[in-house]
């Protein structure tokens, strides 16, 4: 297990970094357009937040494990929002 104190510097780190996704999953939900967005780049992106979650899981990190999470079910968003638009 990470120490706690630790755990709190990554907590919001992940708050911060997780959140950067949801502006482009609200954009691209809202304007029912996801022409601009690069499929490649976030099929590359959930396979290495995917990593992270593993990794996380296996170190115990709950900071890793809540945030690569929530990023790859946004990221998920917008891959089906691209495949489907």
């Amino acid at each position: 297990m990470i120490d706690p104190s630790y755990e709190i510097i990554g907590i919001i780190a992940a708050i911060l970094t997780t959140s950067g996704f949801i502006p482009q999953v609200y954009k691209i939900y809202k304007e029912k357009n996801a022409k601009g967005v690069s499929l490649t780049m976030y099929l590359i992106l959930i396979i290495g937040v995917l990593l992270w979650l593993v990794y996380g899981i296996l170190i115990g990190s709950l900071s890793i494990i809540i945030a690569n999470s929530v990023t790859a079910l946004l990221q998920l968003c917008v891959i089906i929002f691209k495949l489907k638009n």
